[in-house]
């Protein structure tokens, strides 16, 4: 087993990182362990949960160390990551989430926090109510910036790793917003010594099972209630706009690039607009994980002609972007019979990730006189899924079913005004 190469004592924690969840363990997490292993120093991770103290639980005992199982129709590998020095949980030591961003030798604040976590009202404004609420990142972010500058210390590069679009520019905007009315004083600070740039990140990273742990268990021969399990592949895409120091990523793989934009709309397209049209469409048929849909003869048609006729014909590539491969690398991903990555799971939230997965790509072929006819069907499996009694894990669960229940479904969901339509920002609004 692949152990950290580096002495963990010796270094310093130079991110902290809010919504420690699976997936930031399985990536940014293992990019930064990547970083120390090839001599960086004093980037550990400070992870902190704004509400559930699970992580906390899990990592607390075992020092922040956990395992990464990289899963394939070939087998699995074990690596034991790092990076992660200690979690917090903010609704029990708020003070000391403001204190670790506030540090001296913290130079990145990261987000995994899910699109929802941005607090944006309909308009695609900040719900100032909701960014005062206990469990909201501005609240701790805006405090220690003020912490921050009061003590003369240098800005923060805020890096969001979130499925939005031009995810940078709006956890700005936001951020923005919430200091003009908190602490008006400190806006032109964070726009001189602050940066937010965009990100894309793709990993698959299903929900840990018991069963996972077990298994991880047999192999190490000791009991990991933090393991992670993941596929081989792995991208990380950042804009080369920081406020200050930052690891040397780039050894590790990621690529800092000037507009991170061709490989973002790809990813929400193609890959999440694909994912999510298969937790609906593949729910409504009875499966329960990814590789079971796509291998259903009626789905994988309808996946495939998602992202390669509707999807990537919408997206301007970047030079030696190679968006037929991709399409072709998404469908072997999908696949992976190792990785059981449940429907259930992509269905979360479904009217915070419709609106940028599925409605730009929609509204590119209608401005042409096309229609999308794997989009078109993945509409109506969400219809179908909200009507069904299924649970619905979404913020607006209420108000969906409602909307859903008539034979306007379609016009309450995504006609003007709609509950759906309303949620969408247009990459050009930011």
């Amino acid at each position: 087993m692949q152990a950290p190469g580096y002495d963990r004592a010796a270094q310093a924690a130079g991110i902290v990182h809010i919504g420690i969840g699976a997936f930031h363990r399985a990536h940014q997490a293992v990019y930064t362990d990547d970083a120390m292993g090839a001599g960086d120093r004093d980037w550990g991770i400070i992870g902190v949960s704004l509400r559930s103290g699970v992580v906390a639980a899990q990592l607390g005992p075992q020092d922040g160390l956990y395992t990464v199982s990289t899963r394939s129709a070939a087998g699995s590998a074990l690596r034991l990551i790092g990076s992660v020095q200690r979690v917090l949980v903010a609704a029990d030591v708020p003070q000391g989430v403001v204190d670790a961003i506030a540090a001296s030798t913290t130079h990145i604040v990261s987000f995994t926090v899910t699109e929802k976590g941005y607090l944006r009202a309909a308009d695609g404004t900040l719900d100032l109510a909701a960014a005062n609420g206990t469990s909201s990142l501005y609240r701790f972010v805006g405090a220690a910036l003020a912490a921050r500058q009061a003590a003369g210390l240098s800005g923060l590069t805020l890096l969001s790793c979130d499925n939005l679009a031009n995810n940078g520019a709006v956890l700005g905007r936001l951020m923005r917003q919430y200091l003009a009315a908190e602490y008006p004083g400190l806006v032109d600070w964070f726009d001189a010594n602050c940066t937010c740039p965009a990100t894309m990140i793709d990993r698959i990273v299903p929900a840990t099972t018991d069963a996972d742990r077990a298994a991880v268990e047999a192999a190490l021969g000791a009991r990991d209630e933090g393991a992670v399990v993941t596929e081989g592949f792995s991208q990380w895409v950042i804009e080369d706009d920081f406020a200050g120091p930052r690891p040397r990523w780039e050894a590790a793989g990621v690529e800092l690039v000037a507009d991170v934009a061709p490989y973002e709309t790809a990813k929400l397209r193609m890959l999440n607009g694909a994912h999510s049209a298969l937790a609906y469409i593949g729910l409504g048929r009875g499966h329960d994980f990814v590789h079971q849909a796509i291998a259903d003869p009626d789905i994988c048609p309808v996946i495939e002609r998602l992202m390669r006729a509707e999807a990537a014909p919408t997206i301007d590539a970047a030079p030696g972007q190679d968006l037929a491969a991709y399409a072709s690398a998404l469908l072997d991903r999908f696949a992976n019979p190792a990785l059981h990555h449940r429907l259930t799971q992509i269905a979360m939230d479904g009217s915070q990730k419709i609106p940028q997965r599925w409605l730009e790509t929609l509204a590119w072929h209608q401005a042409r006189g096309a229609r999308c006819p794997s989009l078109e069907a993945a509409v109506a499996a969400w219809i179908a899924f909200l009507r069904s009694g299924q649970p619905v894990d979404d913020p607006l669960a209420d108000r969906l079913r409602e909307a859903a229940a008539g034979p306007d479904a379609m016009d309450r969901l995504f006609g003007e005004g709609g509950l759906i339509a309303s949620q969408w920002q247009p990459r050009n609004r930011e």
